[in-house]
């Protein structure tokens, strides 16, 4: 009976976590120094919110398929990139040299205060945030992995985001909420 009702709880708890409000964030862009706030998408189908980092591994396996996405959504769906880590290895300048070799163009958005971070509920990198405009601002139609195979872009079955974004331009009901592989980011 225990096993039913932490099983039930959970159920609860993602379900809530699917259809939350994310609270607007206003973040600056390293590539262009300008700010970027995410009420500025309203008027799109959705916006992706991907947690990423410089130095994570698990960030690294996905830079390929992430360029890929991008290119094939982000006319319809926009791209953020956000880096919430705090390390230094993760600093606004180190940003700024790893978006000068990605093969796509997306806004790298600098976290340090952790605001984009907490709105989200994000913990790991990569960790994605798929959201949909509503009359409440953006709610969180799809979260956690990119695909079941961090490390094997061949031997990927399931391609998480990529459904989501399908669903979502198709009118579909929101998929459940798959949880993350990656490195944590440590709050401040």
């Amino acid at each position: 009976m225990k096993s039913l009702l932490a099983f039930l709880m959970s159920v609860s708890a993602i379900t809530s976590a699917a259809q939350a409000v994310v609270a607007n964030f206003s973040l600056t862009d390293v590539g262009t120094g300008s700010y970027v706030s995410l009420d500025q998408f309203a008027g799109k189908q959705g916006v992706v919110v991907l947690f990423t980092s410089n130095e994570c591994p698990f960030d690294n396996y996905y830079s390929d398929r992430i360029a890929s996405l991008v290119r094939i959504y982000s006319d319809r769906i926009p791209f953020l990139m956000v880096n919430s880590h705090t390390d230094p290895a993760e600093a606004e300048a180190k940003m700024k040299e790893k978006a000068a070799g990605w093969t796509h163009r997306s806004a790298y958005l600098a976290d340090k205060s952790q605001q984009a971070m907490e709105a989200c509920g994000a913990r790991r990198s990569p960790e994605v945030f798929l959201l949909k405009p509503s009359p409440e601002g953006f709610r969180v139609y799809y979260s956690g992995a990119i695909d079941d195979n961090p490390q094997k872009p061949g031997a990927v079955s399931m391609q998480y985001l990529r459904d989501a974004m399908d669903n979502l331009l198709g009118g579909k009901p929101g998929p459940a909420p798959v949880r993350a592989a990656g490195c944590s980011i440590r709050r401040k």
